[in-house]
């Protein structure tokens, strides 16, 4: 059974864009499409014990691909842009990529 945290924040985002900010502490989480700012400043204080100074959302919209003849689109979704306090600590998964 997953917390309510877990279903706000889904996935980390690692691309090179994502990783230059975590210097900045800037963090990009993929999020629930129906997840507030107030809900994933609360979600990642509570998985990742930091503290939150504010969060950006983009809503992605899904994309137009073709397999063949057929064509569709991509899953649309929600990224998240979490940027930390200066006196928090950073947050270990994305401290050991870099």
């Amino acid at each position: 059974m997953k917390t309510p945290s877990q279903d706000i924040v889904l996935a980390p985002v690692l691309t090179e864009a994502s990783m230059a900010g975590i210097e900045h502490k800037k963090y990009t989480f993929k999020v629930a499409k129906t997840a507030t700012k107030v809900d994933i400043a609360r979600a990642v204080e509570d998985l990742f014990g930091v503290k939150v100074a504010k969060v950006n959302t983009i809503t992605v919209r899904g994309r137009w691909r073709r397999q063949g003849m057929h064509g569709g689109y991509t899953p649309a979704g929600k990224k998240a842009i979490v940027t930390l306090k200066p006196d928090s600590k950073g947050i270990d998964f994305f401290e050991s990529m870099v």
